[in-house]
């Protein structure tokens, strides 16, 4: 976000396309400290290389741990970071194949923590036999004095590539493993790379931390495959999933770590961790003297990210998926299919009651569903016993109905985070400042300037939310209060209002310089001596192209407010906020021209926007925006992977170029694109992941605990969901692509507290797993969340009628959804590939016929506000449908004028004579 400001010389190979090269930026990097470590692990003794299955596996001989893992498919690529064994050779630094223990014998309160990464020794090879590839006694890179002895085997077992460790006691007495670990390293490491090297080398992997039923899967950054899934051989559960922090790979913007897949984590939760609350009852093993323990993983490849359940099962493992996803409204009657050679012996909830489960019929034979709803706010675990032991554990989240769940977040960001200071120094009176969760209270000082300072995404991000609040669900008393933000606070003070940079947007309204205001301004707690505290000239520059699209949406709001309602938006006319939107959208291209080569979060806005210009007859305006949106997206379709922005790697600008790319019918961008998501954005049996785009730098940015670190559902997930649910319209029979992006969009509403703080996303390490206490950058999020939001009806071949977003019957030849939405204004009916939404009024209900293709639409009373609805039938490409309401209504800018009544109004929807 702010890297400019620490490495200018960055810019010149963004422009090439480059990732960042430490070594332009300062001569002594990481990196290169790095090099300097002495080598030990003995790569001259050469390699071993063995064939199993579809992949070939190369061990250094010295430790036999993983030297390179090179599909069949495409032998050019590796999904171990072997491009760096040479430099990563030393002590401390995990390879594929290295174990941690932390282990105590009985009668000891210490304990004792060993890795055989730790300092490296050569292993003792061993005879092999029978599927045995490669085998070794541990003892040569492990302490002296251990009590343990470890040996490792490669074996192929019915052509699976599988990693085992048998560890026996060799002490006369009990011995407690409390933790144990296996660091799964793949290449996740972009540095010094351009964005079409890091798409065709390297891997982002997402765990499911599901007991028994884990898996990891590694997918290349392109989204093509083959996906190598890493799954338990033998009784190898899954437990938790910790970040390996001791390795001295420098972590940062382009590499977010490596992680161990924990078997066992007791020792940590007890010690590092026992301020959270883990996914997994954790667990230890008790060794008798002579007693051997065997653990391991095995790794099969999946044809592609979408076939990934399917490979599962293909391998005898457990296969859930919940319908509409795992974070669950408690108005919502979800499903939860499961998918096992075995039978389910017994299904268990914790806390106990915060689920409701019943078992139905299930769709086909071997498969069992059961009947779901949340009742309790929270994180919730079921824990699935199968007969033959194995035990599944998948994670829900709980929350308020989505009404009422965004009700509170408007009041929470009209009360507790409004600003009301006349006397402010830098000009933010009335107006939805960041807010500190952990202290209850406003943020209008910090260190990072923009966070107090209503811009960046970490500053703008809560008047951000509050503006799509009322998008969703209006109230006057909310808009009232945002008008005097944004006419008067935004409008004039953090964007300029006249002269020759009107429509610029500062990068801050608060900065830090002492000289130029009264003593006893600033906090003397505050440490004010780093490049983010922005001095005034700083801060007043209007050249970051990210600052416009939230200034744009919150005059198209508005603008949308004053067309649509009647008595909302009282202050200025509507002309007035689409100008304003229309002109911020032309200002950013020409005031701040160099960011807008990449693709902007949020930039769906302008999309937006051009719609509603066309639609209002503003011809001119439009053919201005639309000119300058194609030269844009005229320079992605010359790139192979369009997808920079100001950091090297990045998941927020696909939102934008995959819009516009789809627009101006460059679909082999579009394609590009989805791929490119789908490869950061798993569908996982857990809330955290399902749906969660890979994000790992913005708590250093926006996050009061500030550190690299995965995040779960950052604004990655609101905002790529828009692209990833625009594609399932086009694909309707995907159900794939649409847990995912369902996924995505209500994890962009996971974060909001019962009391209804958004916080800027959650913290995934095993030591916190909580939300940050900052709001941060959340409004994005919640931007995905309202521009996203709506119910989709499908057939399923396999699973039958499904709805996300609403509640589904069938009787006879009908089926009914109730909506239970917030916005209640979208709706896709998936067999007739038909999107129904609504500019004012909201649906209550949809009924279609499976043998007619009838509709019946029924829509809300009218309130104060909202006599008339506005309803636009389309098909999946947005052009008008072969559909009609029957009777004769107005139409008014290309949308059926529906008078609203006291009660529900119902409408029928007809095939349309052409």
């Amino acid at each position: 976000m702010k890297i400019k400001k620490l490495f200018p010389a960055l810019f010149t190979a963004l422009l090439l396309g480059q990732v960042i090269v430490p070594s332009i930026v300062n001569a002594q990097s990481p990196w290169e400290k790095l090099a300097k470590r002495p080598s030990t692990l003995d790569l001259a003794s050469g390699t071993l290389s063995f064939h199993t299955g579809k992949l070939t596996l190369k061990l250094v001989k010295s430790s036999q741990t993983v030297a390179a893992l090179v599909p069949d498919e495409d032998k050019a690529f590796d999904f171990t970071p072997a491009d760096r064994l040479a430099l990563r050779n030393k002590d401390g630094m995990y390879q594929l194949g290295d174990i941690n223990l932390r282990y105590k014998a009985a009668g000891d309160t210490t304990w004792v923590r060993c890795s055989t990464a730790a300092k490296r020794g050569t292993v003792t090879a061993l005879s092999v036999t029978e599927n045995t590839l490669a085998a070794a006694d541990l003892a040569g890179t492990l302490p002296a004095g251990i009590p343990l002895k470890i040996e490792r085997y490669w074996k192929n077992i019915d052509g699976r590539l599988t990693m085992e460790f048998t560890i026996t006691n060799k002490s006369n007495t009990d011995i407690e493993i409390g933790d144990l670990g296996m660091p799964v390293i793949f290449n996740n490491i972009m540095d010094g790379k351009t964005l079409e090297e890091a798409h065709a080398t390297n891997v982002f992997y997402d765990p499911y931390i599901g007991a028994d039923a884990g898996y990891l899967q590694v997918a290349r950054l392109s989204g093509h495959g083959p996906v190598l899934l890493v799954i338990p051989s033998g009784h190898t559960p899954f437990e938790a999933y910790n970040p390996l922090l001791d390795d001295p790979t420098p972590r940062g913007i382009t590499f977010e770590g490596f992680y161990e897949w924990m078997v066992h984590s007791k020792a940590a939760a007890a010690k590092e961790w026992k301020a959270a609350k883990p996914w997994n009852t954790t667990t230890a093993q008790v060794l008798k003297p002579g007693q051997t323990y065997t653990v391991g993983l095995g790794f099969v490849l999946s044809p592609s990210v979408k076939n990934i359940e399917q490979t599962l099962a293909g391998n005898n493992r457990p296969v859930a998926v919940g319908i509409p996803g795992y974070v669950l409204p408690q108005d919502v009657n979800g499903r939860l299919f499961l998918n096992y050679a075995k039978p389910v012996e017994n299904i268990t909830v914790e806390p106990a009651g915060a689920l409701e489960l019943s078992k139905i019929n299930a769709p086909k034979a071997g498969m069992y569903a059961y009947a779901i709803k949340g009742k309790t706010w929270g994180r919730a675990r079921l824990t699935v016993t199968y007969t033959d032991g194995l035990k599944q554990t998948i994670n829900y989240k709980v929350i308020k109905p989505e009404s009422e769940m965004v009700k509170d977040f408007g009041h929470f960001l009209t009360t507790k985070q409004w600003y009301h200071n006349p006397q402010d120094p830098f000009g933010r009176n009335n107006s939805v400042i960041s807010y500190d969760d952990k202290k209850k209270q406003q943020v209008t000082q910090e260190s990072r300037a923009w966070i107090a300072g209503l811009s960046d995404e970490a500053g703008a991000g809560s008047w951000l939310g509050a503006m799509m609040k009322e998008f969703l669900e209006p109230d006057k008393a909310e808009i009232d209060k945002l008008q005097l933000f944004a006419n008067h606070t935004l409008w004039g003070g953090l964007q300029h209002s006249s002269g020759k940079e009107m429509y610029g947007v500062k990068k801050s309204m608060f900065y830090y310089q002492p000289d130029s205001l009264p003593a006893g301004i600033y906090d003397p707690k505050i440490n004010y001596k780093t490049w983010a505290a922005w001095d005034h000239k700083s801060a007043n520059d209007i050249g970051r192209s990210y600052n416009y699209p939230h200034v744009a949406a919150a005059h198209w709001v508005l603008y949308r407010l004053a067309r649509n309602h009647v008595g909302l938006v009282t202050e200025k006319p509507w002309q007035w906020h689409l100008n304003n939107a229309y002109s911020t959208a032309m200002a950013m291209v020409n005031l701040a021209p160099y960011y807008v080569q990449f693709g902007q979060m949020e930039g769906s806005v302008f999309y937006f926007i051009l719609k509603d210009l066309k639609a209002e007859g503003w011809m001119v305006p439009a053919r201005t925006l639309e000119a300058a949106m194609k030269k844009r997206a005229d320079h992605w379709r010359t790139l192979q992977y369009p997808f920079g922005s100001e950091m090297p790697w990045d998941s927020t600008g696909q939102e934008e170029v995959y819009v516009w790319s789809k627009y101006f019918g460059y679909d082999d961008k579009a394609n590009v694109t989805i791929d490119a998501i789908l490869a950061y954005m798993p569908t996982i049996p857990h809330w955290g992941y399902n749906g969660s785009a890979r994000r790992y730098w913005d708590f250093l940015y926006g996050g009061k605990l500030s550190r690299i670190e995965r995040q779960l559902h950052h604004y990655g997930s609101g905002i790529n969901a828009i692209p990833v649910l625009n594609e399932y319209r086009n694909h309707p029979d995907d159900l794939y692509m649409l847990r995912v992006g369902y996924g995505g969009t209500m994890g962009a509403v996971s974060n909001i507290t019962q009391e209804g703080f958004g916080s800027a996303a959650f913290h995934s390490f095993p030591s916190t797993l909580d939300i940050d206490a900052y709001s941060g950058d959340y409004g994005p999020n919640f931007f995905g969340y309202a521009i996203n939001t709506a119910t989709y009806v499908m057939h399923n071949d396999t699973l039958g009628w499904l709805a996300f977003g609403g509640n589904l019957t069938t009787e006879k030849n009908w089926v009914k959804i109730k909506l239970t939405t917030a916005a209640k204004s979208r709706v896709f009916v998936a067999p007739l590939q038909l999107w129904l939404t609504l500019d004012a009024g909201t649906f209550n209900t949809i009924a279609y016929n499976t043998t007619t293709g009838q509709l019946q639409i029924t829509l809300n009373p009218r309130d104060k506000y909202t006599p008339k609805a506005y309803l636009h039938i389309e098909d999946q490409h947005n052009t008008a449908a072969d559909y009609a309401v029957k009777g004769k209504y107005q139409k008014q800018r290309g949308a059926f004028v529906l008078p609203l009544g006291t009660g529900l109004s119902n409408f029928e929807l007809i095939k349309a004579v052409k």
